[in-house]
């Protein structure tokens, strides 16, 4: 698959970026990316005129555009079904598409008490009340879909689920999370996961003067 282009903004602070980019990659899709700033006037207007909701990442493949990233993990699961976004049994399949809805929609007080900040590290860091019901709904998540489907990842093998969580298991390093011992190896087969790598690097090798945009979050 070539001739693709994923939009995306800063690989430090944007989940949504962080998402995408592992989606499509996962798919074996052969893209190139382009990075914007949303703050930029001129770019603010362009991504208007490309994308409604002004929001990254944005997948361009072909003559389909498709910008939101749920939506994308369900365009590259229908074009490329050998890639294994979504498990093959369809209860399973089920079960990951609701999580991963979930993580798509909702947590709000997650995303804003604890922004992805892939450069950080708070060795204590006090979760206001209102997210502690979202992170405790998230270890709940893992710890059933590990137990149910024994691992490493949330349904066995790599599924579009595990790129929906990867930037809550950065999230979780960066603030210092507790987290039982298979939440903890659970976040720590993501970080070794060689796609996770690369996007870090990437990550800390960009500018300290990015703002963080909550948009992403």
């Amino acid at each position: 698959m070539t001739g693709a282009k994923l939009t995306i903004s800063s690989k430090n602070y944007s989940s949504w970026s962080l998402r995408g980019w592992l989606l499509c990659r996962m798919a074996g899709l052969d893209f190139t990316e382009e990075r914007v700033d949303i703050d930029d006037p001129d770019t603010r207007q362009e991504l208007l005129l490309l994308s409604p909701s002004v929001l990254v990442p944005r997948l361009t493949h072909g003559g389909v555009t498709v910008w939101d990233t749920l939506a994308i993990a369900e365009y590259l699961a229908e074009i490329a079904p050998e890639a294994g976004l979504l498990p093959k049994d369809q209860g399973v399949r089920a079960h990951c598409r609701a999580i991963s809805g979930e993580i798509h929609s909702g947590f709000y007080n997650l995303r804003s008490a604890l922004p992805m900040n892939l450069k950080a590290r708070h060795d204590r860091f006090k979760i206001f009340s209102g997210a502690r019901p979202d992170v405790e709904r998230i270890k709940t998540i893992w710890s059933e879909c590990l137990k149910t489907y024994g691992g490493p990842y949330l349904f066995g093998d790599l599924t579009m689920a595990d790129a929906m969580y990867a930037p809550v298991c950065t999230r979780f390093r960066t603030y210092a999370v507790d987290l039982a011992p298979e939440q903890q190896a659970y976040c720590e087969t993501i970080f070794e996961w060689p796609l996770m790598q690369e996007w870090t690097e990437g990550a800390l090798a960009e500018p300290d003067e990015i703002i963080e945009l909550e948009v992403e979050f």
